[in-house]
């Protein structure tokens, strides 16, 4: 997609953990690979931050370097950005870990323009990742889930968080160690983001 349409928005694009993190990894697979995963985080992040580049989306990765960055530096620097600008989200982009299987995306309590942009996140998953589970819960109407993450609890603009598939689940993770694969996660992203821009902002649209 290359429209040449640009638009008052801004997405920030925060990538969990860092190089030095204690845990946040695969098993080491038959073969000797490994998924770290502030290495996959950031990756996706900058693919996808290419993606609204290129479909000239103003966006900013919140952590551009490997180390870890406290949540709270996190929480500032996308505050600092989101005070200032009219309309702002954040997307905060994990890999999961826990054996299961799947993807899923939360929001915090309560009803607000995060949901919004989770169901555009959610629908997206559904028809970019047949393949593997939708871990929706509907018991308030929408397929998000609610949890008090730090990341997007205190951030003062709408944000989402993303688990993109189990690191320790091997079919899972040799999906998003694969090239193809983490275009396809960072293709579930910019769909979602183009989706919710093209019906809030009527982005693109003559």
């Amino acid at each position: 997609m290359n429209t040449k349409t640009t638009i008052d928005m801004i997405v920030l694009i925060d990538n969990g953990h860092g190089k030095e993190t204690p845990g946040k990894r695969s098993p080491v697979w038959a073969d000797g690979s490994q998924l770290f995963e502030y290495e996959f985080n950031r990756d996706i992040a900058k693919r996808l931050n290419q993606k609204l580049e290129y479909a000239r989306i103003p966006s900013a990765l919140i952590v551009p370097l490997d180390y870890d960055t406290p949540l709270k530096e996190r929480v500032r620097r996308v505050n600092k950005i989101a005070s200032s600008e009219a309309n702002c989200i954040l997307i905060s982009i994990h890999a999961n870990a826990g054996g299961g299987t799947g993807w899923e995306v939360f929001t915090t309590k309560g009803e607000t323009e995060s949901d919004v942009i989770a169901e555009y996140f959610v629908e997206s998953a559904r028809k970019n990742l047949p393949q593997f589970i939708l871990r929706a819960d509907y018991t308030d109407g929408d397929g998000d889930k609610e949890e008090q993450f730090y990341i997007i609890r205190k951030t003062i603009c709408p944000a989402v968080l993303t688990e993109n598939l189990f690191m320790d689940t091997e079919s899972d993770c040799r999906f998003i160690m694969s090239d193809h694969g983490r275009e396809v996660i960072a293709h579930v992203h910019f769909d979602a983001i183009i989706s919710y821009l093209q019906n809030k902002f009527n982005y693109g649209k003559k």
